[in-house]
């Protein structure tokens, strides 16, 4: 069985893109049966990043768990929000805190904007962070937009169905680089 950690970047008060974190978590377990956990970084709240991972002496608790979800997870999903064509703080924090951690570990995005793009831009810095650190990072993205309109606040669609069905293909994208990883370790 695969486990997947679906990352909620947003931090900020009144976030949206964690809706759609509920989302991924739900529809994970009930439809594809895979151990599911989600890293919502607000209630991590991270130091600011000073050290890789690796050469801090005394990392916190809560640091030294993210860091074994991370390890441990088949397949990442990160969920954030696009800022000003950027992504938020929180995730930059954290995607810095690791690097052989990242290296060929299978990552999807979900971005999600208030506006019709669906947080479009935040995608080439994505790409280009995490390919810097090796990482896997799968071709098809889960554009939100209108994401106030798109998901309630526990996470379910306004378009059950074809959220299900947009999921649904998103998900066979990264479910085949965890598939073919298996396979090549």
């Amino acid at each position: 069985m695969f486990k997947i950690a679906v990352i909620s970047a947003s931090i900020r008060k009144g976030r949206n893109s964690h809706r759609v974190a509920l989302y991924f978590e739900k529809f994970l377990t009930e439809k594809k049966q895979v151990q599911t956990e989600i890293i919502d970084l607000k209630s991590l709240d991270f130091p600011i990043f000073e050290e890789r991972f690796k050469f801090l002496e005394n990392p916190d608790e809560k640091v030294s768990k993210f860091v074994d979800s991370i390890k441990n997870a088949d397949g990442i999903i990160i969920v954030t929000p696009e800022y000003n064509g950027g992504y938020p703080a929180s995730l930059k924090n954290i995607t810095d805190l690791l690097l052989e951690e990242w290296y060929r570990k299978p990552i999807a995005f979900a971005t999600v904007s208030a506006g019709a793009f669906g947080g479009s831009q935040v995608i080439t810095s994505l790409q280009f962070s995490f390919w810097k650190m090796k990482a896997w990072t799968v071709p098809g993205v889960f554009a939100v937009p209108n994401v106030e309109k798109a998901f309630d606040s526990e996470g379910v669609p306004a378009d059950q169905e074809a959220t299900d069905k947009r999921a649904g293909k998103f998900l066979d994208e990264l479910f085949w680089c965890m598939e073919a990883g298996k396979k090549m370790k």
